[in-house]
């Protein structure tokens, strides 16, 4: 047999590593510049390049992807000043995504213009990255994210080079739309480029022009602000990062006042009454989104602000698999399957161990020493060796076990894209198969927004007039990716959706908390419990922008609330990388998504251990004593 990798097949990988390294540090202008390949998902930070092992056979497809992430890093360290993007880049989550997108549209395309060579391998990056996120099976505006089309037709404008083929029909949706708003912004990059604060400035006028809110400038520290802190190149880029305040780094950057803690302890919220607080608020439907309890803030000036939407006739409770065709669905399921192998076995023993406790609480057992019943013939022998001791009985019991049904609310916002939103839809598999095995339904829900400015009730705003404090100002989707009554087979090709780009975006945790409770309060199980699997804060740039800043977090409290103590449903929460405790009463925090399953298993066989402690009775059945 031949050796994995002799001599001869070493020297031109070794080769091609050395070059790949030279040209990075020439390019970076980083004398210094230290490159790493392995396995890992490249990135960089500091005088630090971390890149793919380059493949056996150095195909050129994957040598050109290679060569790519490596000029789009070294090309960003020699162009990218990250305390002045610091201090030019917006405070509002949206705006800042779409800064951040077009920041490395303007590095790369420093070198583009330079270099035909380093156009090309940045071309293969951004092929196969969009090739992979799905572009070329999006059908939908709303599919395909606004910062990474902005993104491309900078590009587009600085350089000359048309988006990629896998991107193309997506950038074309948006282009009927963008180019009247934002058409002479994008010509005007081009003269612009070489200086990074001239062409800051023109992209905040461009997010204006937008109908973005830019907030405040300098409102990012540096380690936040700049994508080279651990994912530099194209393969995850600050783009990608989520509609939340949490950082790719995990900093928390929550768009909120220093002071809202103090303020939901200051009395200004006045007590509702129980029609105000009833699940629903009279919607007999339980898959719509309900209506969530009325929240009381008053404003400085007395003026009473209660929590609304502007408007809900563009909110949405979709099945998963509408939202896009079977074959897609299969592609994603199978990717998800492949990501997640080595961590099957584990969270599949965790998910055992839970199934035999489940089990194990339905069991039967048996009652001894009764004065009747089916003769115990195990203790005969107690009557022959003593002849007045009486005749033993006993009676087989089941345990008392509860008619349950969990549901699994899982955070579907764009800060949960990678790891997190796929372990956890792994997680709710294996969990709901689980489940279902011992005879408990289980349903999995997921929330987020149809669009990532604010879409239709937006526009619709915008239209009409823009009315002070409109409430929430973005368009709901709310997805079922299993209901209770579906079996696991049925339902597992669904979770594959969200691994799909255009799915994950913004979050209004507090209409998704109450529209799951709703959901489980017209469910006829004696038991029902609502885990909720969140990495953050509620955070919509749109509602956030024209409205208080705790606007949002308020209501999730006062729904938690509700929930926590005047429903029969039992609420835990898992928070992945942010703390949720400050939220819930039963919560639990993970700093790696790697964990998830484990947790959630353990928090499962918790709450089913609390109630056989609950239910157990200290009375026996009589008895005969004997004297």
């Amino acid at each position: 047999m031949r050796n994995p990798l002799t001599n001869e097949d070493k020297a031109p990988v070794e080769d091609f590593k050395t070059a790949t390294e030279a040209c990075a540090r020439a390019m970076s202008g980083e004398r210094e510049l230290e490159v790493t390949f392995g396995t890992d998902m490249p990135g960089a930070s500091g005088e630090r390049v971390r890149l793919p092992m380059p493949p056996r056979d150095l195909d050129p497809v994957e040598v050109a992807k290679l060569r790519g992430e490596a000029d789009s890093m070294a090309l960003k360290l020699r162009h990218h000043d990250s305390k002045e993007h610091a201090r030019r880049a917006p405070s509002g989550q949206a705006a800042r995504e779409i800064f951040e997108a077009m920041e490395q549209a303007r590095v790369e395309a420093l070198g583009a213009r330079a270099m035909s060579g380093v156009a090309g391998n940045l071309e293969a990056v951004l092929e196969d990255r969009y090739r992979r996120l799905g572009y070329e099976h999006m059908g939908d505006r709303s599919d395909a994210t606004l910062p990474e089309v902005i993104r491309l037709l900078a590009r587009e404008a600085m350089t000359g080079e048309v988006p990629p083929p896998s991107a193309r029909g997506a950038v074309d949706l948006w282009r009927p739309w963008l180019e009247p708003k934002i058409g002479e912004a994008l010509e005007q990059l081009d003269g612009v480029a070489a200086d990074q604060s001239a062409y800051a400035e023109a992209t905040r006028h461009m997010i204006t022009d937008l109908d973005m809110e830019l907030g405040e400038e300098g409102m990012m520290d540096e380690d936040s602000s700049d994508s080279d802190g651990d994912d530099g190149g194209d393969s995850e880029d600050a783009a990608d990062a989520g509609a939340r305040g949490t950082t790719e780094d995990g900093a928390d950057a929550e768009m909120v006042p220093s002071d809202m803690e103090a303020s939901d302890q200051d009395g200004d919220v006045e007590d509702m009454d129980d029609a105000d607080m009833e699940p629903g608020g009279g919607d007999d439907d339980p898959s719509s989104p309900g209506t969530p309890p009325n929240t009381h803030n008053v404003d400085g000036a007395g003026q009473a602000r209660i929590y609304r939407a502007f408007t809900t006739e563009y909110d949405e409770v979709v099945p998963a698999d509408t939202l896009c065709d079977a074959e897609e669905l299969t592609r994603l399921r199978a990717l998800l399957d492949q990501q997640l192998s080595h961590l099957q076995g584990v969270i599949g023993k965790l998910a055992n161990r839970l199934q035999r406790k489940l089990l194990a609480k339905q069991n039967r057992s048996w009652e001894f020493d009764l004065e009747e019943g089916i003769l115990d013939a195990g203790r005969l022998s107690r009557v022959v060796t003593q002849p007045l001791f009486p005749l033993s009985y006993k009676i087989e019991k089941d345990t008392e076990f509860r008619d349950t049904v969990v549901s699994l609310l899982i955070d579907n916002s764009g800060s949960m894209r990678g790891r997190p939103i796929t372990i956890a839809a792994m997680s709710a598999d294996i969990l709901a198969r689980t489940l279902e095995r011992c005879g408990v339904k289980v349903e999995i829900l997921g929330f987020t927004t149809r669009a990532w400015k604010g879409g239709s009730s937006r526009e619709k705003w915008i239209s009409g007039g823009k009315p002070q404090n409109p409430g929430r100002l973005n368009d709901l989707r709310h997805i079922v990716y299993k209901s209770a009554e579906s079996p696991w087979r049925h339902a597992r090709k669904s979770l594959g959706l969200m691994l799909r780009e255009g799915i994950l975006k913004e979050n209004i945790d507090g209409e998704a908390l109450m529209w799951a409770h709703n959901r489980l309060i017209a469910r006829p199980e004696d038991r029902r419990i609502l885990m909720v699997i969140s990495d953050g804060a509620p955070v919509d740039d749109s509602t956030l922008s024209v409205n208080p800043g705790n606007y949002l977090e308020r209501h999730l409290r006062e729904v938690i609330e509700y929930v926590e103590t005047r429903s029969p449903v039992e609420l835990v929460a898992i928070g992945i990388g942010h703390d949720v405790t400050r939220y819930y009463r039963r919560a639990v925090t993970i700093v790696d998504a790697e964990q998830l399953g484990g947790t959630m298993m353990d928090q499962l066989a918790e709450l089913f251990d609390e109630d056989d402690k609950q239910r157990r009775s200290p009375r026996r059945s009589a008895r005969r004593k004997v004297a």
